[in-house]
């Protein structure tokens, strides 16, 4: 059920843009959900006039590049909540503007969600945002990504680790993979990772990831290629990483 069932303020409806995404969903938004995520995208907007948060503010452009995109995560949530019943923890590392942890949240609101940004005029949006929707069980953490899995609080206490940033694979797994539990996961949104895959092997490896699984397709309705990459966490991640600020990026694993 979600969080607050009152009905939220109506929203301008992303010209139709969001029921039809609906079909290509695996699945279906209720009415609430969708509201708040018509409230949010308003929100976006309205915030975007004074902070970068994101250059795509067309109808289009939210309904699918951020929200049906983000949505290509629910089968991978309902997946693990198969394998391990119970309560779900998950971090999205490099949240920016919610995508997609925010919508991963509004999407299952059962799980618990915790978005982690370097910048804090980010996390005052997010947190706007979450207090409009009456969200609750998801919360912010104000630190770089690699600070974030050295902090007690957060290093392997997470069930699934999400990353839509744009780093490349060996650099989003040392920032993910130390915060995932063992038997968790690390899942990372990409384009198109067929190179970076090769030269992460050994970076997944050291950092206690197993083979990744690679699941590539076609955003429904569009020609976006799409590709998420699946690391299970099989091995603590040893204490030497994620190494500190600036390094991970200067100097990847290979």
């Amino acid at each position: 059920m979600p969080d607050n069932a009152a009905p939220l303020p109506r929203t301008p409806d992303l010209g139709g843009h969001l029921d039809r995404i609906q079909p290509h969903l695996a699945e279906p938004l209720t009415d609430h959900q969708q509201q708040q995520l018509l409230q949010y995208a308003r929100l976006l907007r309205e915030w975007n006039e004074k902070l970068n948060l994101t250059a795509i503010l067309d109808d289009e452009g939210i309904a699918v590049r951020h929200y049906q995109d983000s949505l290509t995560l629910v089968p991978a949530v309902r997946a693990y909540q198969q394998r391990h019943p119970g309560s779900l923890r998950l971090a999205d590392v490099g949240t920016g503007a919610g995508f997609p942890g925010l919508v991963l949240k509004i999407a299952c609101p059962e799980i618990e969600v915790v978005l982690i940004d370097a910048l804090n005029k980010r996390l005052k949006f997010l947190e706007a945002v979450i207090a409009d929707l009456g969200l609750t069980g998801i919360s912010t953490v104000h630190t770089r990504a690699e600070d974030a899995g050295r902090m007690k609080n957060l290093r392997e206490q997470f069930d699934l680790v999400v990353a839509r940033a744009v780093a490349a694979l060996p650099v989003l797994a040392e920032y993910c993979l130390p915060l995932a539990k063992r038997n968790g996961q690390f899942i990372a949104m990409k384009a198109q990772a067929e190179d970076e895959l090769i030269t992460a092997q050994k970076a997944l490896a050291t950092l206690g990831g197993d083979k990744p699984g690679v699941r590539s397709f076609l955003l429904p309705g569009t020609d976006m290629q799409r590709t998420l990459i699946t690391v299970d966490k099989v091995r603590p991640t040893p204490p030497a990483y994620p190494r500190k600020a600036g390094k991970v990026e200067q100097n990847p694993l290979q």
